[in-house]
């Protein structure tokens, strides 16, 4: 017996099960999270956000990425997965300006939350469009990386 498979729509399906699986786990450490806990400091230096006079919070940007730099708070590193996760829907889907200083970590875990399920709620609906002819071309493949399949980009 000779069974083909689509190797195009199973690629997708892979990345779309990879996603799920990913997901899943984010929802599992963000259900619980305290404001608190993001706030919380685990070494005295490291990337964290601050608050600024107006009351928005920016993220620091470290010169380094490494350890000898600190641990991350969990403020920092939420900020940093809605700032990827902004930057490749702008620069991969929309009009490719946003920058890093545009984007501001939310203040509060609710905040975390909402922005988080809101880039994924994005990314998925932009991901499901996608034909396999797409996820094979680096047309998209704008940020963060360049002449690759986009697929590595979902992936």
């Amino acid at each position: 017996m000779n069974s083909t498979v689509d190797t195009s729509d199973e690629t997708k399906r892979v990345l779309e099960r990879q996603f799920d699986t990913a997901w899943s786990l984010t929802q599992y450490h963000l259900d619980g999270l305290t404001t608190e806990e993001c706030l919380w400091r685990p070494t005295p230096t490291g990337p964290h956000v601050t608050q600024l006079p107006d009351g928005r919070w920016q993220a620091d940007w470290p010169e380094r990425e490494d350890y000898a730099a600190g641990a991350p708070s969990i403020a920092w590193l939420t900020w940093h997965v809605g700032f990827w996760w902004s930057m490749t829907l702008d620069h991969c889907f929309g009009p490719a300006t946003l920058t890093r200083e545009e984007i501001r970590w939310p203040g509060d875990a609710d905040g975390v939350r909402e922005w988080i399920t809101e880039l994924e709620g994005k990314w998925r609906r932009a991901v499901a469009e996608l034909t396999a002819a797409e996820l094979a071309s680096s047309e998209r493949t704008r940020w963060p990386f360049h002449e690759r399949p986009f697929a590595d980009v979902v992936a």
